[in-house]
């Protein structure tokens, strides 16, 4: 059985993902990670071996969030579009690229609450009742977020496909 650390850096990358969701900004991710891993290796005895070990991070990572979040009274969690970093670039010769870039965009602007339950549940592949688990709330309150996240991506998706018509006199 691979020791703690081994198994932590394995999930690395999958909270790597989230960590950037939830601050929608690398560097503060890395370091949201960072110190998630940190507090996981301080807190292993803690866990109970019957805690799945991702929803366990994804939940002590969420706190982490709520908890720094707090200290430095962010209230605001709108970043101007300008100071907004791009999504990851997909390689040009990908087929829909372009359409995927905007749609992580979309997701990004989405609220936090929803884009949350999104990446657990669309991205992570968490269940409803593992994300309602690490967000902390009821089953039926994730899937009316992610269907709220998916009702506003499909109409902004709808809107960038409409021709621009120029009126002619």
């Amino acid at each position: 059985m691979p020791d703690r650390s081994q198994r932590l850096l394995r999930e690395t990358e999958v909270l790597h993902r989230y960590a950037v969701t939830l601050t929608r900004d690398r560097s503060d991710a890395e370091d949201l990670v960072q110190d998630c891993m940190e507090r996981a290796l301080r807190k292993w005895t803690l866990r109970q071996s019957s805690v799945p070990l991702r929803p366990w991070l994804f939940r002590m990572m969420r706190n982490l969030h709520v908890s720094r979040w707090r200290r430095t009274k962010k209230h605001d969690n709108q970043v101007p579009l300008d100071e907004m970093e791009a999504p990851p670039q997909v390689p040009a010769a990908q087929e829909g690229s372009a359409e995927l870039n905007r749609l992580l965009t979309r997701m990004l602007n989405l609220p936090a609450e929803q884009r949350e339950a999104l990446h657990l549940v669309g991205i992570e592949g968490c269940t409803y009742a593992e994300a309602a688990e690490i967000l902390g709330v009821a089953e039926g309150t994730i899937m009316s977020r992610i269907s709220r996240a998916r009702a506003s991506l499909r109409q902004d998706s709808s809107k960038a496909r409409r021709p621009q018509l120029r009126s002619v006199t």
